[in-house]
């Protein structure tokens, strides 16, 4: 008799955990995280049970009918919880209600940082508790970051918005008959603003495409940062660059690649040095994909959902999809980084005071809110946008000219957003997971939670000390 494949039993186990755990049919209701060979499974029940099982790492989730525990705040020591009290309960409901296991908030005021807390479990397995500067996978909240450090380089001239990017990249031949049809009149202006000519929705993602390129290109997967450029300089453009917005991570793989040209050292070597040092910010960096990589203080990250490994030692295997389905380290300048919720304050707050402003002049930062031209930042009959997208921040305009700017960011495992408000205050919001069992969109429950509690703090009618 041949020998019981454990390898194939344990997927197949892991499979059907999946699909008896997160079947309403079955069980006419969902269950607490399960974890199945390292993989968190999320579900929630209406009196908070849970499912008897034994998790791999040796942690056993409680039995049936258990009454869930509070949840673990953590508060900075640099802030006054009395002044935000209201928070503390608002995010564990939030975090029950989504059956999110943790989450990191900031809030600063004109410049200074008047709270900072994590909330709920960077590590639910261990028990541990999301500290106000535990790191977070930020995704596309990297992108303001990138459109600061190229804004830097137009202020020292070593670039101009007006650059072809592949022209000052010098990767292609503009004799070359056979390059695809405007790829060398695409600006580095355009690629900030999403105008570039790649649309993700009409073709593919080309930062999610590790596997295929390495294929075509025959080299180990997965495929890095310059491999996928090299690949793509044979993809035809979705429209002609200008001609209106459609959001492209690969735009803002460019503008990585263009910041190590003319500088000379990597993007996150640049970014650490010139923009985040200057704001007393020291403990961002690219993140990395395995789970056995992660940084000190990095929080773990939770997704229901398995993928193909992009890694040529596993590919064909099964992995969780946070953990090797993508390629994190090739998404640097357009969201790799991972920072703590007082990070990216301290990032938000340095344009509060244009004047001041210790990583850009005023006249960049004013350029970096700008208006794009065309459709991207004006109705058919001329009138402007509400809402348009500029050098890498959302804008919605209110009224007296006043404006919101602010930018999102999600991944499998992982839920970000910065908000710039037009009262001077700013708020981050990290969570380190994307989905939930209700049928709402956890980013925007997220944005619009966070308005809520800062409108209600108890902090803006407290006397001064």
């Amino acid at each position: 008799m041949k020998p019981l494949d454990h390898s194939v039993l344990n997927q197949l186990l892991w499979i059907f955990g999946i699909w008896v755990f997160m079947n309403p049919i079955l069980w006419g209701q969902q269950y607490d995280p399960i974890v199945r060979h390292g993989t968190v499974i999320d579900g929630t029940a209406p009196n908070r049970l849970t499912a008897n099982i034994t998790i791999r790492e040796g942690h056993n989730l409680r039995d049936r009918g258990e009454e869930e525990p509070a949840l673990p705040t953590r508060t900075s020591e640099k802030t006054d919880p009395k002044a935000f009290s209201n928070f503390e309960p608002t995010m564990h409901e939030f975090l029950r209600q989504h059956r999110i296991p943790g989450a990191a908030v900031a809030v600063t005021d004109n410049g200074k940082l008047m709270y900072s807390a994590g909330f709920g479990y960077s590590d639910l397995s261990n028990q541990q508790p999301v500290e106000p500067d535990s790191l977070f996978r930020i995704a596309s909240v990297s992108k303001p970051i990138t459109a600061v450090a190229i804004l830097q380089l137009v202020e020292k001239g070593h670039i101009n918005l007006r650059d072809r990017v592949f022209l000052k990249l010098n990767l292609i031949n503009t004799n070359d008959q056979s390059t695809p049809e405007g790829l060398t009149e695409i600006t580095v202006e355009q690629v900030l603003q999403h105008r570039g000519g790649w649309d993700r929705n009409q073709s593919f993602d080309p930062m999610f495409q590790s596997v295929r390129f390495a294929n075509q290109l025959g080299i180990p997967s997965p495929a890095d940062a310059q491999d996928v450029i090299r690949a793509m300089l044979s993809q035809d453009l979705d429209f002609k660059p200008g001609n209106r917005y459609a959001y492209s991570n690969f735009g803002y793989c460019l503008l990585g690649r263009l910041i190590e040209a003319v500088t000379d050292q990597t993007y996150e070597q640049y970014v650490q040095t010139h923009v985040l040092k200057p704001l007393d910010i020291h403990s961002m960096r690219i993140g990395r994909t395995h789970l056995d990589q992660r940084f000190a203080n990095e929080v773990r990250y939770y997704h229901p959902h398995s993928a193909d490994s992009v890694f040529s030692d596993s590919i064909g295997q099964k992995v969780p999809s946070q953990y090797g389905g993508w390629y994190l380290e090739a998404m640097d300048s357009h969201g790799g980084w991972i920072a703590s919720a007082e990070d990216l304050a301290k990032f938000a707050a340095a344009f509060d005071d244009p004047e001041n402003c210790p990583i850009l002049r005023k006249e960049s930062i004013e350029k970096m809110h700008g208006r794009p031209e065309g459709s991207a930042g004006y109705e058919e009959d001329g009138r402007p946008k509400n809402v348009y997208y500029s050098l890498g921040w959302s804008n919605r305009i209110l009224s007296n000219q006043r404006a919101n700017r602010w930018h999102s960011g999600s991944l499998p495992g992982t839920t970000s957003i910065m908000i710039r408000r037009h009262d001077g205050k700013n708020f981050i919001g990290l969570l380190n997971t994307r989905v939930t069992p209700t049928d709402k969109k956890l980013g925007l429950e997220l944005d619009r939670l966070l308005h809520k509690m800062v409108d209600a703090a108890p902090a803006w009618n407290m006397p001064a000390p």
